[in-house]
């Protein structure tokens, strides 16, 4: 058995690691306008009176739970769907409206889907020299090779993608996506398929590539860790809309309503209603500043964010129901009287508390989101 065989039976994934080999050159990145887009399938509204801006070498991800119109603005983008109305605009120019369509290969756009969609029949080389039909083969094998040797897989030209696992796979489709310089690259959820072993790691070395060639990105995920680790900026969806557009930090600490905070850390749900006192709540009274007495809020607490300790100038409020050791943290259920649902936190170990204890209730205020409560969700 030779030595590339025997490497092909290990988990070359895992073994392999991309590492410095040269620079992925750069191309000129264009800024993509998103105008009042609305698009449906069958009479079904899929995205509806949707504007977003992506300025030249940002990288955008599209966020939101399946069916929410991500991946079809995406395709909007490429020109592979046709929107109902609106307009897409690349570097300024009008590419798709009312009067214009530009077809795929006419917007500098590439493009790398969630399957790979690799030629099953071409080999590796042919795969990713695809796209350079403007070059002469010699400068097309030139660059394709030049690929292959920055995403590690220089060894691999002549072989198949069934001889590839699922991990080089993707850098094949990587490879293939850039090799035109394309001034807008649109992924559609690059890293599903990858093992949760090797996902970070191939996420890193996608993120330095893509700063390598300074292309405009806009990549959909359902995953908010990958969003706010992949992100320039993230833009959250909702059928067919756009919730909230920012930075990851933006979103996550001041977040539109509850449906934006929950994309984004598990949260304690609680009514309030303001008072004089404050905001009432059934694990006590809270801050009210900025808020009208009378004003009926719902309360949001991020499992860290909610204290539990041993009663003493405090009043017990709650007990803990169950709490397991996870490694780092302590996870508590807490039931609290007056309130139709267990609470969570979590907390460093050794806190003294366990099950079946009567606990008071803190909360730290950086961990505390409220919303009027007609506009929560």
């Amino acid at each position: 058995m030779n030595a590339k065989t025997d490497l092909k039976l290990r988990d070359r994934d895992v073994e392999l690691r991309w590492g410095a080999r040269g620079t992925a050159r750069a191309t000129i990145a264009a800024g993509l306008v998103f105008e009042n887009i609305s698009h449906a399938y069958d009479g079904n509204t899929s995205v509806e009176n949707l504007s977003l801006e992506v300025p030249p070498g940002e990288v955008l991800c599209l966020l939101g739970h399946s069916g929410c119109g991500k991946t079809t603005l995406m395709r909007i983008a490429a020109g592979v769907e046709q929107q109902v109305s609106g307009r897409v605009l690349i570097n300024a120019q009008e590419v798709s409206g009312p009067n214009v369509f530009l077809p795929p290969e006419k917007r500098g756009v590439g493009l790398m889907f969630q399957d790979y969609a690799l030629f099953p029949h071409m080999t590796i080389l042919d795969n990713v020299t695809f796209g350079l039909r403007a070059l002469d083969r010699a400068s097309a094998r030139d660059e394709g090779l030049a690929l292959l040797e920055r995403v590690g897989l220089n060894g691999y030209a002549d072989d198949y993608p069934h001889a590839l696992s699922g991990g080089e796979q993707q850098r094949v489709a990587l490879a293939r996506a850039i090799a035109p310089r394309p001034s807008v690259l649109l992924m559609d959820e690059p890293f599903s398929g990858l093992d949760r072993r090797l996902r970070d790691n191939v996420r890193d070395e996608t993120m330095t590539i893509l700063r390598e060639t300074r292309a405009t990105c806009i990549m959909v995920t359902h995953d908010p860790e990958e969003a706010m680790r992949m992100g320039d900026k993230i833009a959250l969806m909702r059928r067919g809309r756009l919730v909230q557009h920012g930075t990851s930090s933006e979103l996550y600490s001041n977040p539109e309503n509850v449906f934006a905070a929950k994309f984004f850390s598990e949260l304690n749900e609680l009514e309030g209603v303001v008072t004089g006192a404050g905001i009432e709540t059934a694990i006590g009274t809270l801050p009210a500043e900025g808020w009208e007495k009378g004003a009926h809020v719902t309360v949001c607490v991020r499992p860290h964010g909610l204290l539990p300790e041993s009663p003493g100038a405090k009043p017990a409020i709650g007990r803990i129901a169950n709490m397991r050791f996870v490694g780092e943290m302590d996870l508590l259920t807490i039931i609290v009287e007056g309130h139709h649902q267990t609470l969570h936190a979590r907390m460093r170990p050794g806190s003294g508390l366990a099950a079946g204890m009567d606990v008071a209730l803190e909360t730290d205020p950086q961990d505390v989101l409220i919303f009027a409560a007609e506009n929560a969700h």
